[in-house]
């Protein structure tokens, strides 16, 4: 046993009268909220401390007027401002007032910073501030704020300028028809593209800060005559209350927003194209963009509607229909169709006719393992295979990935690892998961395939029929903000589904998809004959 010398404790009031230090953090966070003094010195000396070891910050100091002067600051975080137009439309109307002894009177003094905002600086957003946190939280969003001796208030100047990345065509969401402009990391370049789009004062773009420290700007989309106010209030509500330290991207708040937490089942949409985002909100949805994020998350949300591309609006409704059950044809062989020809194979030969029967005997003649194992060990090969291609750089991915499928599936059969008609069904799969438009819901077919497999492996068909029903039930009782997770089909809406199994031509969508509290529902007006029919 180790014994260990500690010295004598202090006597207890002791311990209580020697103050203890306060923490660092602490300390800042006490300082952040006091105001703005007059004496512009204090401020700096501060804010100084407040931006200790921050080599971005930059702070000039400068005089305002020739005779008299006046001492002030300017605070900005370089990198983030436009440097050209602080110069031009800050400093240079401040540095060539000429204010003489006369002028600057002690009312003219008491008066500048409203004298300053309207008639010296030239710039087109500018207000005022009174403490020590809205400084800093206004400079590290790229605002440049400025300091006047002898005023408790500061100027800010939205002097917002950063590198961003230019509007491009959306790498994940590439169509032939319709509009190729995408997403950016800026916000304001996604909400201008979605203000261009809607012309309209109903178009509401609803601003907040999300995160302790990293204050992300998060903006809520709707139109107000469409969208109920019931969905909007439950958005606004399930945001507020989210205290997180930082809000990197849109998918951090996809659990926050989610009704249901521990599922895999997708209840959000997330697109990166503007004229989606807008057919959305013309359907009584609501659209979430996330400064710093090119992804819009889509609320509330159906399954049938991850099946639906945005460019089906944009071509002949007939074509765009029967694309539409390919789609559903695609969904179900992705789910499925390993698991019934593993039980097919294993417990059900009785229902594949004779000659394709000696067909699979033949071509599995020495393989080692059971199918299940078989489908098993390819379906994880294609897995890996496909996230190879997608972190490895552009360059070769794509040829990693497909050189890879031929080489090892070849090297499979030619070793006796695997059958061939095996290697057929696990591309064919492979193929049809990738139809379903939405990334969310294929990266849901793809998990739930595994266990169809096992549950085909273990009971054959009856194992594939209980998981469906297990799935459908599940399904069933989920909801996206209060909409069930599979309307129009359950609960059944005759008049809804006929959009979704299939693209109605735009002279018969008279109406939009039924929203609960919806206020318009009426989406452009046709004859009364035709209207009826």
């Amino acid at each position: 046993m180790r014994y260990i010398n500690r010295k004598p404790s202090a006597p207890h009031q002791d311990r209580q009268s020697s103050p203890k230090p306060d923490h660092p953090v602490r300390a800042r966070t006490a300082l952040r909220q006091n105001d703005l003094s007059e004496q512009l010195d204090d401020n700096l000396q501060n804010l100084k401390e407040l931006l200790e070891k921050c080599s971005d910050a930059v702070t000039r100091e400068f005089l305002i007027g020739s005779e008299v002067t006046v001492k002030a600051a300017m605070l900005y975080f370089d990198g983030m401002i436009d440097r050209q137009e602080i110069e031009e439309h800050l400093l240079r109307p401040l540095l060539r007032l000429k204010a003489e002894p006369e002028s600057l009177t002690e009312e003219s003094r008491a008066h500048f910073i409203e004298l300053s905002i309207q008639q010296l600086l030239p710039m087109g957003e500018i207000k005022t501030l009174s403490t020590l946190e809205a400084v800093c939280d206004h400079i590290t969003a790229g605002d440049t704020v400025l300091l006047i001796d002898g005023h408790k208030q500061g100027i800010v100047v939205g002097t917002r300028s950063w590198q961003g990345r230019s509007i491009n065509s959306p790498e994940n969401e590439s169509t032939i028809w319709g509009p190729k402009e995408g997403f950016t990391e800026t916000l304001r370049f996604n909400t201008a593209q979605l203000r261009r789009r809607l012309k309209s004062t109903d178009f509401k773009i609803e601003a907040m800060s999300i995160g302790r420290i990293s204050k992300t700007n998060v903006v809520v989309c709707y139109i107000e005559d469409i969208a109920s106010e019931s969905l909007i209030s439950e958005i606004r509500r399930r945001l507020e209350i989210i205290d997180i330290d930082a809000i990197l991207d849109t998918g951090y708040l996809e659990e926050y927003i989610s009704d249901e937490k521990f599922s895999i089942m997708a209840q959000v949409e997330y697109t990166e194209k503007p004229d989606r985002i807008c057919g959305h909100l013309l359907e009584g949805r609501a659209a979430i963009l996330v400064d710093g994020s090119p992804m819009a998350m889509v609320v509330p949300t159906s399954f049938p509607q991850f099946l639906n591309a945005g460019e089906d609006y944009y071509q002949n409704f007939i074509a765009a229909s029967l694309l539409r059950v390919g789609r559903f044809i695609a969904f179900f062989i992705a789910l499925l169709l390993p698991s019934v020809y593993v039980a097919v194979v294993t417990y059900h030969q009785e229902m594949i006719p004779l000659s394709l029967y000696l067909t699979l005997v033949a071509a599995r003649q020495g393989v080692p393992f059971p199918a299940a194992i078989e489908a098993l060990m390819l379906e994880l090969t294609f897995e890996l295979l496909r996230e190879a291609g997608l972190r490895l750089p552009r360059a070769i991915g794509p040829a990693v990935s497909i050189v890879g499928a031929l080489i090892i599936g070849d090297a499979a059969v030619q070793a006796g690892l695997v059958g061939t008609p095996m290697v057929v069904v696990v591309a064919f799969t492979g193929i049809a998961s990738f139809v379903t438009p939405s990334y969310n819901a294929g990266l849901m077919v793809r998990i739930l395939r595994f266990g169809m497999l096992l549950l085909a492996a273990t009971l054959g068909f009856f194992g594939i029929i209980m998981g469906l029903l297990i799935l459908a039930a599940r399904m069933a009782s989920l909801s996206s903000l209060g909409q069930p997770y599979l309307s129009p089909i359950a609960p059944f809406n005759l008049a809804q589904i006929s959009d979704i199994l299939i693209r109605r031509p735009w002279s018969l969508n008279s109406k939009r998809p039924y929203q609960e509290s919806m206020k318009n529902q009426a989406r452009q007006n046709l004859p009364r004959d035709r209207e009826e029919s």
